[in-house]
């Protein structure tokens, strides 16, 4: 049973035994007009927002086959049906390729075999009608202050790809707020998972425009169960997950949905709730 995440101890330990000592001063020995016990309760509620923000509930995982559930807690912006139209060049591309102010260099095309994921590509949404098989699938979790921030592997297999890019930057420099679109070139740690028939889910880890800091507990070559986690982002961040369109359909309400039941998007737990379900070939 897990209470706290990893590396939570001391951030909650700490300002409690500092208000529990302010308060017994202001007790016992002098108040100091008032302020020893203001400022043991100030430090009491400094530990309890990193109790809540550190807190790891363990989660009921899904067994049946075929499922993708969600890395992260929080509200689902958006789900789009994207095609690759560019990809981060080789060291040989960097003559043919475009640089862009805010997103960087991107070599004109996308992967060989785009639904291989093997480096960080370029999208843009799918038009109604012109539909391929090499769409993806792209869900975005908005991640708040106040959630859980314990991100969880969707699918059993083994990551075969992480990499840490930096953000070029907006107005505010290299971090946007997360619940903005154009946060997904903040700084990021892009996963990839393969599952064990060779099925390929790509997560991205976002850092936000107070979140600068992505820890990742696994690495290349780690061995994942569907569920188990791999990593965090400190307050307010998003997640991003991407799988072959053609191979799996949503499962989530999002916020461009319009539904009245869920303004926000369909609130999703990290490991629990099922984002896809694979389509019958």
């Amino acid at each position: 049973m897990a209470l706290l995440a990893r590396g939570g101890v001391l951030p909650v330990i700490t300002p409690a035994i500092m208000g529990i000592s302010f308060i017994l001063v202001g007790w016992l020995v002098d108040p100091v007009s008032g302020i020893a016990p203001g400022l043991g309760i100030l430090m009491l509620m400094i530990s309890a927002f990193f109790a809540n923000f550190w807190r790891d509930p363990d989660r009921p995982i899904p067994k049946e086959k075929g499922l993708i559930v969600s890395p992260a807690d929080g509200h689902v912006m958006f789900a789009k049906r994207e095609r690759a139209t560019g990809r981060r060049p080789s060291k040989e591309e960097m003559d043919q390729s475009e640089e862009d102010e805010f997103t960087g260099t991107w070599f004109p095309e996308p992967c060989e075999k785009p639904l291989t994921f093997s480096t960080e590509q370029r999208y843009e949404p799918v038009p109604a009608g012109e539909e391929s098989e090499n769409d993806v699938w792209r869900i975005a979790i908005f991640m708040s202050p106040l959630d859980v921030h314990v991100n969880r592997a969707p699918v059993a297999g083994k990551i075969t790809r992480m990499e840490h890019r930096t953000g070029k930057g907006k107005r505010r420099g290299p971090f946007v707020a997360a619940y903005r679109k154009e946060s997904e070139f903040n700084e990021r740690v892009r996963t990839l998972f393969e599952r064990e028939d060779g099925l390929l889910v790509e997560v991205m880890q976002i850092s936000g425009a107070l979140a600068r800091t992505i820890i990742p507990w696994a690495s290349e070559g780690s061995e994942m169960r569907r569920g188990q986690r791999f990593g965090m982002i400190r307050l307010g961040s998003r997640v991003d997950v991407r799988v072959p369109a053609s191979k799996f359909e949503v499962c989530v309400v999002s916020a461009e949905d319009g539904d009245a039941n869920h303004p926000k998007g369909e609130f999703v737990k990290a490991g629990s709730s099922i984002i896809y379900k694979e389509v019958e070939q």
